[in-house]
């Protein structure tokens, strides 16, 4: 990925040797050569269970079409349906993680943190106890349309939990109340803020676009940053001002399903990551933010790197000189003259040819 021209030969699903270009053994594929190669894309974020509605899809049409190998689900899922989606994701090429929603209800509602007796920690531990090798962390929605009259106290409640179980949270902020002055002190080490580059008033910087104080100090407490781009949760505007006050780049990730795969704004990784470049990321900052910064996140540095002896777990890209207009969550566009596509992965002992557009 660095540029290097290099041949990978792959041997019953693993990386056998890295050698320079043109000495690599075996069968070469198809119509690759000159393409970039990364370890597989890591999506953060997703919404894979395709049963729901608005927020669900079919795992392979966000995961291998995409040029994404791994998936996290962002909590589509609580306790009463979470056992589904694990299996659902047994049936598919892409391999997924979870986070499991405090809400036993998950999504199939929008308002799934209203009501108190929705969020039932015993059963979040039984759920995680039998599933604890593809449950990640725990979500709670903390804004005005998911809790309502609630306030902080699905908050509370899952900060509660994580203490029990010892998984970090995933919060999502958006519209308050609650106040994401309130909102953010309440996370630790290794929790994300997820969307924090949402447009909303509630939002992490002050007018001027400076990050707010509530934002550093959780920086310094070790709080991750993820991009949660979806319908309505990324705007150019603060995203332009992270960069600016080198708030960030933690993770990428699209938010994405059914809905705003088709009709856009996210339409695919590609495309998100495409956003990243044309701030003026470098490729090399883009593309670790979805592989090795996603892989360390989940104590999995094997998803994260390109090494003989380990499963082969790629993704093939390329960067074309190309003119496209990018358009974020708020309707505002820019137009940007470079464009990651993906072309296919590795996984499973497969190569996969991407199905998506830009």
């Amino acid at each position: 990925m660095n540029g290097e021209k290099i041949d990978i030969v792959i041997e019953d699903g693993k990386i056998a040797e890295i050698t320079a270009a043109g000495k690599g053994s075996g069968q070469p594929l198809n119509n690759i050569s000159g393409t970039y190669v990364s370890s597989g894309w890591i999506d953060m974020h997703v919404h894979a269970f395709p049963e729901l509605d608005p927020y669900g899809d079919e795992i392979d049409e966000i995961g291998v079409k995409q040029g994404v190998t791994t998936i996290v689900d962002a909590g589509s899922c609580g306790a009463d349906r979470i056992a589904d989606l694990i299996a659902d994701s047994k049936r598919a090429k892409t391999k997924m993680y979870a986070f499991l929603n405090i809400s036993r209800i998950g999504l199939s509602r929008i308002d799934e943190l209203s009501r108190l007796k929705w969020i039932d920690k015993e059963q979040a531990k039984l759920a995680i106890l039998a599933y604890e090798e593809f449950i990640v962390g725990l979500k709670a929605r903390i804004s005005r349309s998911v809790v309502g009259d609630s306030g902080l106290k699905p908050l509370r409640l899952a900060r509660e939990l994580s203490g029990d179980t010892g998984l970090p949270l995933m919060v999502h902020i958006g519209s308050g109340p609650p106040d994401i002055q309130e909102v953010i002190p309440l996370l630790q080490r290794k929790d994300i803020i997820t969307h924090y580059l949402h447009g909303k008033t509630n939002n992490l910087f002050d007018a001027e676009g400076h990050p707010l104080r509530v934002l550093t100090d959780a920086l310094a407490r070790g709080v991750h940053l993820d991009v949660g781009h979806g319908t309505a949760s990324f705007s150019f505007r603060m995203a332009e001002a992270a960069k600016r006050h080198g708030v960030g780049l933690h993770t990428i990730s699209t938010d994405i399903y059914r809905g705003n795969r088709l009709n856009g704004p996210v339409y695919s990784m590609a495309n998100v990551l495409t956003k990243f470049l044309s701030l003026g990321y470098s490729l090399g900052e883009t593309i670790d933010a979805v592989t090795s910064r996603a892989a360390d996140w989940l104590g999995k540095p094997e998803l994260g790197r390109i090494q003989v002896g380990d499963a082969a777990n790629l993704t093939l890209f390329t960067l074309d000189d190309e003119r496209v207009e990018l358009v974020d969550s708020e309707g505002e566009r820019r137009v940007a003259n470079r464009l990651i596509k993906a072309k296919g992965v590795v996984t499973g002992g497969e190569y996969i040819k991407c199905e998506v557009r830009a």
